[in-house]
C-alpha cells in the first residue's frame, strides 16, 4: 500500500528562470507571512475534517526559501507527521545558510532537494538562473553540519550552448559533493515561458540522448541506481515522496495552485496566491475544480507511470519480441533496457492493460 503525501507550494522567487511554466511570482513577497497563515489554517482545518499522518512532505515551487526559516517551520511543525516521514525541501544554494538548515532539521526537515541545474556559469546564463555554482558546495556543507540526513541535487540538461564536456563536468562535481541522490532531467519547452519564444535555445533531442547516457554511465560507475527514468538514488535513498505520485497513491496539497488526489480523484487549488489567501480567510474552499478518473483509465495510467520505473510492468502488458532492445523480462515484469528509457513515450503507446 502507498504512503501519504503532503505536497506544499511556496510561490515565491525572486527571479522567474526562462524555461518555468510553474505557478510563481517575483513581486508577491508581502504577501508572505499571510500565506503561511493560510496554509497553516487550511492544514488545521483538514486536520479536523480527518487529514492522514503524512509519511511524506514535498515543499516545493517556486523557492521555499524565500521564506523565512520559521514561517517554513511553522508550516511543517503544523503536520501530523510519523516518526519515520521523509520531510523535503527545495532550496535555491544562494539562499542556504547554516542557521537556515539548523531551524529545518530542528523542525524535523531531513531531505533537501538543491536547485544545481548547472555547474558551468555559462550554462545558467543560458538557463537565465542566477545562482552562484560556488554556493552549491556550501550550501550542501551547511545540512550536512545541521544534521539533514538525505541529499538531491537537481541536474537539466540539453540547454542551449552545453557541450558534452559542460554536461560531464556539472556530473562528475555533482557526484564530488557526495549526495544521496540526483535527478537529471532534459530541458523541455513550456508554453508561455521565454524560452518557448526563441526557437534558437531549444533542445536537441539527438543532444539530450547522448547526455542521458553520459549521466547514467557516471552515477551508475558511482554506485546510484536509475529506479526512474530521470532519477538516480543509492541504495535506500529513493525519493518516498515521487513514489507515491508513480504509484497512484493519495496525497493532499497545500497551497495555491497545489494537486490532491484520493482514490481516483484529482483536485487543485485556485492559481494565485492571493485568491488562496482570501478563500481561506473567508472560511471558503481553495479548490478550484477536478477530476474523476474512471477504472479503465486509472489502469492504463498506473502502467505508463510504473513502466518509468524500475518496477516496470507486468509480463503480458508489452510485446517484448517486438521491443527487443528497449525491453528486457525480469521474471515476472517487463523493465525498459536504457534505449527504451530514451524511447519511453513510444514503449507506453504498446502498453495493453490485462
Amino acid at each position: 500500500m502507498s504512503e501519504f503525501g503532503v505536497y506544499v507550494h511556496i510561490p515565491f522567487c525572486k527571479h522567474r528562470c526562462d524555461y518555468c511554466a510553474f505557478a510563481t511570482w517575483t513581486d508577491r513577497d508581502h504577501l508572505m507571512v499571510s500565506y503561511v497563515d493560510a496554509v497553516v489554517a487550511d492544514i488545521k482545518r483538514s486536520i479536523a475534517e480527518g487529514l492522514q499522518v503524512a509519511d511524506t512532505i514535498f515543499f516545493g515551487g517556486g523557492t521555499p526559501t524565500r521564506l523565512t526559516p520559521t514561517e517554513l517551520a511553522r508550516i511543517v511543525r503544523s503536520i501530523p507527521v510519523r516518526h519515520s516521514s521523509e520531510i523535503t525541501v527545495e532550496c535555491n544554494p544562494d539562499d542556504v545558510t547554516l542557521e537556515m538548515m539548523r531551524i529545518y532539521a530542528d523542525a524535523g526537515v531531513n531531505r533537501i532537494s538543491m536547485g544545481v541545474q548547472s555547474m558551468v556559469p555559462s550554462v545558467l546564463a543560458s538557463l537565465n538562473r542566477t545562482h552562484d555554482p560556488d554556493n552549491v558546495e556550501r550550501a550542501v556543507g551547511y545540512a550536512r553540519e545541521a544534521g539533514i540526513a538525505s541529499i538531491n541535487l537537481d541536474l537539466i540538461y540539453g540547454v542551449h550552448g552545453e557541450t558534452h564536456d559542460h554536461w560531464a563536468q556539472t556530473v562528475s562535481q555533482a557526484l564530488l559533493l557526495k549526495p544521496e541522490h540526483i535527478s537529471a532531467y532534459g530541458l523541455t519547452v513550456e508554453a508561455g515561458t521565454p524560452l518557448a519564444d526563441d526557437p534558437s535555445r531549444y533542445p536537441d533531442d539527438d543532444d539530450q540522448a547522448d547526455k542521458y547516457v553520459i549521466v547514467d554511465d557516471l552515477l551508475t560507475a558511482h554506485g546510484f541506481i536509475n529506479y526512474e527514468i530521470s532519477n538516480w538514488a543509492l541504495p535506500g535513498q529513493e525519493c518516498r515522496h515521487n513514489q507515491v505520485y508513480w504509484s497512484q497513491g493519495n496525497y493532499a496539497g497545500f497551497g495555491c495552485a497545489a494537486h490532491s488526489h484520493h482514490n481516483g480523484r484529482r483536485y487543485w487549488n485556485v492559481r494565485t496566491p492571493d485568491r488562496y489567501i482570501s478563500c481561506i480567510e473567508a472560511g471558503e474552499s481553495p479548490i478550484a475544480a477536478d477530476e474523476v478518473l474512471d477504472i479503465d483509465v486509472r489502469k492504463r495510467e498506473a502502467l505508463e507511470l510504473s513502466l518509468r520505473t524500475s518496477q516496470g510492468v507486468p509480463v503480458g502488458t508489452l510485446d517484448t519480441d517486438a521491443l527487443q532492445d528497449l525491453v528486457e523480462v525480469q521474471g515476472e515484469r517487463v523493465v525498459l533496457t536504457r534505449h527504451g528509457r530514451l524511447l519511453a513515450n513510444e514503449v507506453s503507446l504498446r502498453l495493453k492493460p490485462l
